[in-house]
């Protein structure tokens, strides 16, 4: 892979910052280098001194004053060494990458820590799409999406999808206005890469089955582009065995994937992780080393921790509780949609994920309804022309989330929805 035509003028001139390696550095060196480099707080006059977590299982875990001290403290700009191995691990168990053993200039798979998911997507956006620039996503998708890619000029190109996600046949034709060798060419703009968000798609829960991203990867190298995998609801798919992912079927080095512990661990805490080709994971390293400077150190060690004292095993039994829960949260939604919507709207059932992406009949623009006559009966919903790349064009659909909502609630809701509906038919 020759990566220089995907990288934009921006993140080409950036350079590594010798203050920011020497962090890296003091993180793997022994105790006896003596340091005189970084201009790091006296972590002896940070205030917090120990802190004492308690998990769902019961057992807990202590940063006592000297773990204290190294959370509340500058950290290096990839994430923190242990959590890094961690990760690392599981990404060769669940996906194992062709790339893990490749040469560093030919693809090798790398990793850092994000500050959330989206921080890494957005820096990951800003390394690759100038002005002009030709971008393939599938709507409808997440508004912060949308947001992030808009102010950077992309020429974002829609390729349809259905409920089993990206419709290769539809990629085909809209590739077909590109020969192959246009990748070579600047003035061709041919696409730099495909956007998707192949499990419980946001806002519409659909998942790309296995078969479509074999596909896709195919296409992707005949035209020379990358993949972005957001893959956020990895973690929440209801039917297994889980679909391949797009990093699993990498032999090229052209998948970049972003995962997030925001839904199975926690959101607030803003750890995300990003895997790729360590020449593109650099780039967004270096994009680290001048913004955040490094994800939150304290977050990094409180689910380091955590997993260390779980294991794989540990982990992965948790996701499995977490999906039950979501999985009926689901259910309990059909059910109310079955009992208030049936007629009046249609939906499909989503495969993953906290949302249902729902079609009102005989309202072609549901703007109004969803963000003046629902909120007057106390609903609050989602109008879907928010996750299309051109909002103010009319459409049917609503996202509804089941992530907080009691089944009584759902209910209720629902009723008081029906009703609307029916109102302004």
């Amino acid at each position: 892979m020759n990566y220089s035509r995907f990288l934009t003028a921006t993140s080409v001139a950036r350079k590594p910052s010798a203050i920011r390696s020497t962090v890296e550095i003091m993180s793997k060196a022994p105790k006896t280098v003596i340091s005189l480099a970084p201009g790091s707080p006296n972590p002896n006059m940070f205030p917090f001194k120990a802190a004492a977590f308690t998990v769902e299982n019961g057992k807990t875990f202590r940063f006592e004053e000297e773990t204290m001290k190294r959370a509340l403290q500058y950290s290096p700009s990839y994430g923190i060494p242990e959590l890094l191995s961690w990760l690392k691990q599981l990404q060769i168990k669940l996906h194992n990458p062709p790339t893990v053993n490749y040469p560093p200039n030919q693809g090798q798979m790398d990793l850092c820590i994000t500050s959330g998911c989206q921080d890494g997507l957005s820096k990951a956006f800003e390394m690759l799409i100038s002005p002009g620039d030709t971008i393939l996503v599938n709507e409808p998708l997440y508004t912060g999406t949308l947001h992030a890619m808009k102010p950077l000029g992309g020429n974002i190109i829609n390729v349809p999808s259905d409920e089993h996600g990206i419709i290769p046949e539809a990629l085909k034709k809209i590739l077909s206005r590109w020969n192959p060798e246009d990748s070579k060419d600047t003035t061709k703009k041919a696409p730099k890469f495909l956007y998707t968000v192949p499990n419980g798609n946001n806002p519409t829960g659909y998942s790309l089955t296995g078969d479509r991203k074999k596909e896709i990867y195919e296409l992707a190298r005949k035209y020379d582009f990358l993949i972005i995998e957001d893959d956020p609801y990895y973690f929440l798919q209801f039917n297994k065995p889980w679909a391949p992912t797009f990093l699993s079927m990498d032999v090229d080095g052209r998948v970049i994937r972003a995962d997030t512990f925001s839904k199975v661990l926690s959101s607030g805490l803003r750890v995300g992780f990003m895997t790729g080709p360590k020449s593109l994971i650099e780039r967004i390293v270096l994009h680290t080393q001048v913004s955040t400077l490094h994800p939150c150190t304290l977050s990094q060690l409180m689910i380091s921790q955590l997993l260390y004292q779980w294991g794989e095993e540990g982990f992965l039994t948790h996701v499995d509780r977490t999906i039950d829960f979501y999985k009926n949260q689901r259910d309990m939604i059909l059910a109310a949609a079955d009992k208030w919507l049936s007629g009046l709207a249609e939906w499909h059932v989503p495969k993953a994920g906290m949302f249902l992406w729902i079609k009102v009949k005989g309202i072609s623009d549901t703007k109004d309804l969803i963000e003046k006559k629902a909120i007057e009966r106390e609903i609050l919903l989602v109008p879907g022309n928010a996750f299309f790349i051109d909002s103010s064009a009319p459409t049917s659909f609503f996202r509804a989330s089941f992530s907080l909502v009691t089944p009584e609630q759902m209910d209720i809701a629902f009723q008081r929805l029906a009703q609307v509906i029916k109102e302004s038919l």
